[in-house]
């Protein structure tokens, strides 16, 4: 990340930007920086001016307590004004959500695209939902970052003899580091359920997709999304799982970011 700039509450935001054209922001999900969605600068730079950055609480960008998602809105409000006062915003998984709060918030927004936001459909998996809130909120007050790790490990379905051996790797520490952020996505997803009177303030374009190969969840909480947004239109990539090729990805975010539609 080769440049800053300040978000409203004072926080350094790191980000950088490539490529040339209209801009668009990439927003990355939980344990992830901005280098983890920045693959995407690559194959949408011809056409756009791609900004990768690190939210808050990461990477090369700074924090500021007490956390709430409004400082996040402000970080992306910051950034839009850092790159010329208008821009699209694209975001994985819980970063989508936050890409949907943005939207819904009112910034000068072209359109936004989001890929698999994990929002829940159905009461046994928001009951799941809410005791990882619980451990987690539980973990980290008790300075505990490897196992709020674990949890969220857990949370996205990996196996504990893989989360164990997670533990014994060299990339453990660095996962721990980030582990706070954790709190950050949670409270963004705000209980998992499908924010619909937020989407349906929603006044620009969105695009929601989903990978063919993802669990039908994710498949239909993508859908409950393109549905509930007022401008809203959906997207499978067959083959894709959660893990989306950048270079499988690009075309149908650019074709979108360049019509709307």
């Amino acid at each position: 990340m080769d440049k800053k700039t300040l978000s409203q509450d004072g926080t350094p935001i790191a980000y950088q930007r490539t490529g040339q054209g209209p801009a668009i922001i990439l927003v990355s999900g939980a344990m992830s920086t901005g280098a983890t969605v920045a693959p995407l600068a690559g194959p949408l730079g011809g056409r756009f001016s791609v900004v990768s950055y690190d939210r808050r609480g990461r990477g090369a960008s700074g924090d500021t307590a007490p956390y709430d998602v409004a400082r996040e809105v402000e970080d992306l409000a910051a950034l839009i004004d850092a790159v010329g006062g208008e821009a699209s915003l694209y975001g994985i998984s819980s970063g989508g959500a936050l890409v949907l709060e943005a939207a819904a918030s009112g910034l000068p927004l072209r359109s936004v695209a989001v890929y698999e936001v994990p929002f829940t459909l159905d009461d046994t998996a928001a009951k799941e939902r809410a005791e990882y809130t619980r451990n987690l909120t539980g973990a980290l007050a008790e300075g505990r970052p490897g196992d709020a790790v674990a949890l969220f490990l857990r949370l996205t379905g990996m196996a504990e003899e893989m989360i164990e051996g997670a533990r014994n790797s060299p990339m453990w520490p660095g996962m721990e580091t980030i582990a706070p952020s954790l709190a950050y996505d949670d409270a963004v997803l705000a209980g998992g359920a499908v924010p619909r009177e937020r989407l349906a303030a929603i006044g620009v374009p969105v695009l929601s997709v989903a990978g063919g190969a993802s669990p039908e969840w994710l498949r239909e909480a993508a859908r409950a999304v393109a549905e509930t947004a007022p401008q809203g239109s959906y997207r499978m990539l067959e083959g894709q799982t959660h893990m989306v090729d950048p270079n499988a990805l690009a075309p149908v975010l650019a074709d979108f970011f360049r019509s709307g539609t």
